[in-house]
């Protein structure tokens, strides 16, 4: 059977793994409280403007900190439960069971692992490997992402694949674990050239009506 490092194969189950760590909603809570942090940067304009409408009140700093702290506090407090819900839904990999000719899938979350399903859910699985590259006399490189569909009955699944590998590779890899089961894998790639970056017309222009009059 074709490898590939993205799929994990175990004793009792072949796991693709998109993304690493311990999973469960006491975890997805945890490794949401530093991304957490955040929120209160984000929200930072209104709460200087609080901040600012106070001082020209004529409040003292010290009650402008302590404002400016409970806004904060309150911001994070808020943000934090909701970024954990909504990562709560990331798949981090896929598991599918036994590890030869896989019968059943599940999707395993952030939050935890989905029901299990048959394999006869899964209809297609596609990839789309994506290569924007480099316009002539660009110096950055090449960028590549690679995206898979899992054609599910009920909801498709989109998922982003952290891409350092050889999608052929790893295509051929899910060929060879799901082709015994009836599962079509299919890789599309697509190309394209990164656009040159416009020059300021206005400023062109501008500076163009500058130079003529001083020359007259």
């Amino acid at each position: 059977m074709a490898t590939d490092p993205a799929l994990r194969q175990g004793p009792d189950s072949t796991e693709l793994v998109l993304r690493a760590g311990p999973t469960g909603r006491v975890w997805n809570a945890l490794t949401s409280a530093g991304p957490a942090l955040l929120v209160p940067l984000a929200l930072g304009a209104p709460t200087l403007i609080v901040a600012f409408w106070m001082a020209l009140a004529g409040a003292r700093a010290s009650t402008v900190f302590v404002v400016v702290g409970i806004i904060v506090g309150l911001e994070y407090l808020i943000g934090w439960p909701v970024l954990a819900l909504s990562r709560a839904r990331d798949v981090l990999r896929v598991e599918f069971t036994p590890a030869g000719v896989p019968a059943s899938l599940r999707l395993v979350r952030a939050a935890g692992p989905d029901a299990w399903l048959p394999v006869e859910a899964l209809r297609q699985v596609r990839l789309t490997h994506k290569v924007v590259e480099p316009y002539q006399g660009d110096h950055k490189p090449a960028v590549s992402t690679l995206t898979l569909e899992l054609a599910l009955q009920g909801t498709p699944e989109h998922l982003t694949l952290p891409f350092g590998g050889d999608p052929q590779r790893l295509t051929a890899a899910l060929k060879a674990l799901l082709g015994p089961a009836g599962v079509m894998v299919v890789l599309r790639t697509e190309r394209s050239t990164r656009d040159r970056p416009r020059r300021n017309s206005g400023w062109t222009s501008g500076g163009s009506a500058s130079v003529g009059s001083g020359s007259g």
